[in-house]
């Protein structure tokens, strides 16, 4: 081991607020935001585009064997997509919490 001092590291670079970086440059404030706000607009432009464009290609040619049947009512939707899911969290929690009820009456 050589006497004498570690040669120094170098310095991390600064880490700057791009908000903040964009009034040093003679920019505004807003310019930075509004430049974000564009690029995030265009991204959710192009994807929702691309959903819609997308969609009706996947509706349009039956399978082989495909046989639609008739549709199920507002109250069988609700009871299948509504109604099991709770009865489902209800259980489970019921069964999470059986141990900590049963454990309290022993006391």
């Amino acid at each position: 081991m050589p006497d004498g001092p570690s040669p120094a590291r170098p310095a991390a670079p600064e880490r700057v607020n791009p908000v903040r970086e964009g009034t040093r440059r003679g920019g505004s404030v807003t310019s930075v935001v509004n430049r974000n706000a564009l690029r995030a607009g265009a991204v959710a432009a192009v994807v929702t585009l691309m959903t819609v464009i997308s969609t009706p290609a996947f509706a349009l040619i039956r399978d082989d064997g495909d046989e639609p049947g008739k549709g199920i009512g507002i109250g069988e939707t609700l009871g299948i997509f509504v109604g099991i899911p709770i009865l489902a969290f209800v259980i489970i929690a019921g069964l999470v919490m059986l141990p900590d009820i049963m454990h309290k009456k022993k006391n």
